[in-house]
């Protein structure tokens, strides 16, 4: 059984996409976040260990999003990465499991050798 989004808001000021569920949970997903986690063959690869570590998206914004079908939705970001179908399920999963994606994302950076820097606020 699939969980379905009741309301979807981007906020384009503080980048959050904004996403409640049915069964009432509700998570704020920074634009950078949903970026670096793109389910996109660039971002993830075409098979397992072939995702490529996304560098340099702190300041990155989504400028527009479309639903796809019932089951999705594509995000188009100002750095033009529009490739990404983020289903349900996988927004559910992302927001859910938030802290702990960013910490293992922080730590494939730090093992790269590279370094997050704060982002610009507006």
């Amino acid at each position: 059984m699939s969980i379905r989004p009741t309301e979807i808001n981007l906020h384009k000021q503080s980048r959050i996409l904004e996403i409640a569920f049915e069964d009432g949970a509700c998570f704020n997903l920074p634009a950078e976040y949903l970026r670096v986690h793109s389910p996109s063959a660039e971002v993830q690869g075409h098979g397992p260990g072939q995702g490529t570590l996304q560098l340099g998206k702190e300041d990155v914004n989504i400028d527009n999003l479309v639903t796809v079908g019932n089951y999705a939705i594509q995000l188009f970001f100002d750095d033009n990465h529009n490739t990404g179908i983020y289903s349900w399920e996988t927004l559910y999963d992302l927001g859910k499991h938030q802290e702990q994606y960013w910490q293992e994302y922080l730590e494939k950076l730090a093992q790269a050798g590279h370094t997050r820097r704060e982002p610009v606020v507006n």
